[in-house]
């Protein structure tokens, strides 16, 4: 599984070799605290847009800037495991800003990927991907699940 789990120099160099392999590579993001069904259901889907799937990850210094001082709930290290012990996904990669907009530009994925909950021209990284010929797109979250809600539920019991 750690042979998934890339840094960022090292998968700019994996995704030139898929490239020039004729390799779609699609990529998305998110922060993959408490990995549930809804996340494995989406990378499923995300994955089928094409050949690799690149899932860039927030660190948990991101994370917490992000989401609050009481997350993440899993260390990042778990996070880049669980993800890296998935077959759908290709490679993991953490990335330490608030946005993925530079690793975005770092290596020019085919196919962006983000949830339905965001509206394309809210999509950080989109232009980047279009201006270079590749597209952005959106797939259905499965209701019910969330790692906010799944937080406040067990608190709650």
């Amino acid at each position: 599984m750690s042979r998934k789990i890339f840094d960022q120099g090292e998968l700019v160099s994996l995704v030139t070799k898929w490239k020039d392999q004729g390799l779609e590579v699609v990529f998305t993001n998110g922060c993959f605290d408490l990995l549930h069904p809804g996340h494995i259901q989406y990378l499923i889907k995300a994955r089928q847009l094409g050949s690799r799937l690149v899932v860039g990850m927030n660190s948990d210094s991101s994370v917490k800037r992000l989401k609050g001082d009481n997350r993440p709930i899993i260390n990042e290290q778990g996070r880049l495991l669980a993800l890296a012990a998935l077959e759908t996904v290709d490679a993991v990669v953490l990335f330490d800003e608030d946005t993925p907009e530079k690793l975005i530009a770092s290596f020019l994925p085919d196919v962006l990927v983000k949830g339905s909950d965001y509206e394309k021209s809210n999509i950080v990284g989109a232009d980047i991907v279009e201006s270079h010929g590749g597209k952005v797109e959106l797939i259905n979250l499965v209701p019910g699940y969330s790692t906010t809600e799944i937080i406040k539920k067990i608190k709650t019991k």
